[in-house]
């Protein structure tokens, strides 16, 4: 868990809309692979929410596709997480949507709470290792930076987007500067990136400050903001989920937050780290 002497309880948040269909049959868009116990007895959602339980943490905010909400509850409720907040996307429109709308939700409540961005569908082997790199996170977080973790390639992997760590930032030990973003490289420039080092593979985790992610958004991507803003607005609940007003939520752009924001923020770091890690997108990644 995070050292709760530095840095308030952070707020776990888990895309879980997602369809894994590269794990088709068993991932589909009816039952994707997130709610299947694909690695342990546990669904990749639980195991996903459960690496974020306890007192360093907030309960999750959970973002799901509005068909699977009563899987999505049971799921949580099974594996012991309290009162999560399940917000309900009336369509899918990609990951920058979805954090916008989770960061103004936490932000109701802490404009300044630290965000940990996870998809509900990877795996991580090594927890204490990746609890010590959330804690040099989100103190970087805290300081105004939008942290992303930096995998160690084991393998000239091409399946991955790679990330190129620039230099050590002062006074944040284990944090470096974003120097730049690769796109998924044939086997001939991953190998060469393995051989020379200082590229780490994408694991699209993230860790900012709401205030600090909307206040990019404000000026990277405003017509994503300004949609998700009003379908927040218009946000209704209906027992335990909040649902997105569904025509201005449609109204967002279909765009990620590696394009939207990521490639273009002047505020990116990287901690790199050795997990176990997998976005397991793949039969051959299982």
């Amino acid at each position: 868990m995070p050292d709760q002497a530095a840095v308030e309880r952070i707020v776990p948040v888990i895309l879980c809309g997602g369809s894994g269909t590269r794990l088709w049959p068993v991932s589909r868009k009816s039952f994707p692979k997130q709610f299947w116990p694909l690695i342990s007895n546990a669904s990749m959602l639980a195991e996903t929410a459960l690496r974020a339980a306890g007192p360093g943490f907030t309960a999750p905010i959970v973002i799901a596709n509005q068909e699977h909400r009563f899987v999505v509850a049971e799921q949580l409720r099974d594996a012991g997480l309290q009162e999560p907040q399940i917000l309900l996307e009336p369509v899918g429109r990609n990951s920058a949507p979805a954090i916008a709308a989770a960061a103004l939700l936490a932000a109701e409540a802490n404009p300044h709470a630290v965000l940990w961005i996870m998809a509900a569908d990877a795996a991580i082997q090594d927890l204490p290792a990746l609890h010590k790199a959330l804690g040099a996170a989100a103190q970087a977080a805290q300081a105004g930076h939008i942290v992303m973790f930096g995998m160690q390639p084991t393998a000239p992997e091409t399946g991955y987007g790679y990330i190129s760590q620039g230099a050590p930032l002062d006074a944040l030990s284990g944090v470096y500067r974003l120097d730049r973003f690769i796109e998924k490289p044939d086997t001939t420039r991953a190998g060469a990136m393995l051989e020379e080092g200082g590229y780490l593979w994408n694991s699209g985790m993230f860790v900012f400050r709401a205030d600090v992610i909307l206040e990019e958004m404000q000026t990277l991507a405003p017509d994503v903001l300004a949609a998700v803003r009003a379908a927040m607005a218009a946000r209704k609940t209906d027992l335990d989920f909040i649902r997105l007003d569904a025509p201005a939520f449609s109204a967002a752009p279909d765009i990620s937050i590696d394009y939207a924001i990521a490639e273009k923020t002047q505020k990116a770091a990287v901690v790199p780290a050795a997990l176990g890690w997998s976005d397991v997108g793949s039969w051959s990644a299982l």
